[in-house]
């Protein structure tokens, strides 16, 4: 099938799932779609048993969608930038203490915990694994999603300066798991003794301060070249290039494409909307990158739906699986404790702080993504199946039942 068949597939079911679960289940639109595209998957797998050529040719669909590229080379550069372009600058900066802890600290505690406690439980389950696999894992299920973040948390109602820690937070933890799990794959890949702590280190910051900078020029010259102008068609094109040329050059140059979005994003949606750009031509262009957004979110939690046809699942490893959710639930909330108490007293903190933040770190597709981007040999169908099992816990239970835990909690 070819891709403009494939892509008209994936519209058409985006729609119809979106426009089912608005006329009648009313749940935020990400959960809705990922749970109609979870059911039509099981439904598939039944019909299997009678029609199994029906079942074999959807499943061949699936598996022709290379979701590791589609997300990772694709989707996140749009989505993170758009993302953080609704975020506001001035009542983040209120918060960035507590967002910068969180999205370093916090997620080398949760790294560490997760890895230490999935090699136990894998040697519990008798299924053995070095501990530098272990570590990978910590790597790309620690950062909390900011497209599910910020897709269910906005909508869900909780109070706006915790949602806006969960979210910052979101935005840049991503991109330094990222750069931890590159980091720890070349470990796996060379072996320890192959790697220095100057290899190792230079990469890291490589990649993520370089992502900072990269991203902070990228605004800046968007910044001044939409100051120059007044047309928002134009300057929706223009926001466009900073997008994708830029996304595509800062992974050509080895630096991270995900911070440099977050930052891009932050300095176009808040310095060039504050004065370079007129009322009108922000509207357009904030519409424009709101509907980009809700199409991406919308495409993105189908796709991870229909997923589950295409993950070889085993029994064993479904039992570490449903281990881990609680497992990475404690780490999560180690690593928000942690960095509470730290800044305690610099920083107030609402009531049940710690509670909300702990269970509104959703995680979401990027972990697919990275567990997918796997070499078979290091264990990957394991990973990508316990991920799949704590992706969909996250998403369907916390991200329906954060907005009731919130007002219960108040």
């Amino acid at each position: 099938m070819i891709i403009y068949q494939i892509i008209t597939v994936i519209v058409l079911l985006t729609t119809v799932f979106a426009y089912v679960n608005d006329k009648y289940i009313k749940w935020p639109s990400t959960i809705g779609i990922m749970a109609l595209s979870l059911m039509a998957s099981l439904i598939i797998v039944m019909v299997g048993n009678f029609e199994p050529t029906l079942t074999a040719n959807l499943v061949k669909l699936v598996s022709s969608i290379n979701f590791e590229a589609v997300l990772l080379q694709v989707m996140l550069g749009f989505l993170l930038f758009a993302g953080a372009m609704q975020v506001d600058y001035q009542k983040l900066r209120k918060e960035a203490l507590l967002v910068m802890v969180l999205a370093t600290l916090g997620v080398f505690i949760s790294v560490f915990l997760v890895s230490v406690l999935s090699y136990y439980l894998f040697n519990l389950f008798q299924v053995h694994l070095p501990y530098i696999y272990c570590l990978l894992f910590g790597t790309l299920i620690s950062p909390t999603d900011p497209i599910a973040v910020m897709g269910i948390l906005r909508k869900v109602g909780i109070p706006e300066s915790l949602e806006l820690k969960i979210t910052g937070e979101s935005l840049f933890n991503d991109g330094v798991a990222v750069v931890l799990f590159l980091t720890v794959t070349e470990v796996a890949v060379m072996g320890a003794d192959q790697l220095t702590v100057w290899h190792i280190s230079s990469l890291f910051l490589r990649e993520a301060i370089g992502g900072l900078v990269f991203g902070t020029a990228l605004g800046y010259l968007g910044y001044f070249i939409l100051r120059s102008i007044d047309n928002y068609r134009v300057e929706v094109l223009i926001t466009l290039s900073m997008v994708m040329p830029g996304y595509a050059l800062a992974n050509y140059l080895h630096v991270s494409g995900a911070l440099a979005m977050v930052v891009t994003g932050l300095m176009l949606g808040n310095k060039v909307r504050n004065t370079a750009m007129s009322r009108k031509s922000w509207d357009y262009l904030g519409k424009f990158w709101g509907l980009v957004d809700e199409i991406f979110n919308a495409v993105l939690f189908l796709l991870m739906g229909f997923e589950m046809l295409v993950v070889k699942i085993t029994l064993p490893i479904v039992n570490v699986g449903l281990a881990m959710i609680f497992a990475v639930l404690f780490a999560r909330w180690v690593s928000v404790l942690f960095p509470v108490w730290l800044l305690k007293g610099r920083i107030r903190f609402e009531k049940n702080a710690i509670t909300i933040l702990t269970w509104g770190g959703l995680r979401g597709a990027l972990s697919v993504a990275l567990a997918l981007s796997i070499p078979t040999a290091m264990h990957k169908n394991e990973f990508v199946l316990i991920t799949y099992i704590i992706v969909v816990f996250s998403i369907m239970i916390q991200g329906l039942t954060i907005g009731k835990l919130s007002y219960r909690l108040r």
